[in-house]
């Protein structure tokens, strides 16, 4: 296959759609009609704290914010932080209210499977 290589906002926007199947078929996941409390604890400590991979969904999704608000700290113009300050909260609030709630939730339904 010849043809131009694909522009850094094409290759962004493919991961994006990768990314999203991906979502949906967690999203079918914790719509089965089977899913247990003890299970969707599981999917949701999943989603914080990947135990196959370093980090998890809403870690490495802070981290992504963070490389983004860091590129955004050397190029904003008088280096207000108008752009890399949005970008840093972001990436706070990712991991210190929606990662802790999730973990809450987790230990709601299934206090047992509390890594300890």
């Amino acid at each position: 296959m010849t043809g131009r290589p694909r522009t850094r906002l094409e290759r962004v926007r493919a991961s994006v759609g990768i990314a999203q199947l991906a979502l949906q078929q967690i999203e079918d996941d914790l719509s089965a009609d089977d899913v247990d409390g003890q299970e969707l604890a599981a999917i949701l400590r999943e989603l914080q704290e990947d135990v196959d991979h370093p980090g998890g969904l809403f870690p490495t999704l802070a981290q992504l914010l963070t490389v983004a608000a860091r590129r955004a700290e050397q190029i904003e113009p008088d280096r207000d932080g108008d752009a890399s300050c949005p970008l840093h909260e972001a990436a706070g609030l990712l991991t210190d209210n929606a990662g802790q709630r999730l973990n809450w939730a987790a230990r709601s339904l299934d206090p047992q499977g509390d890594p300890e």
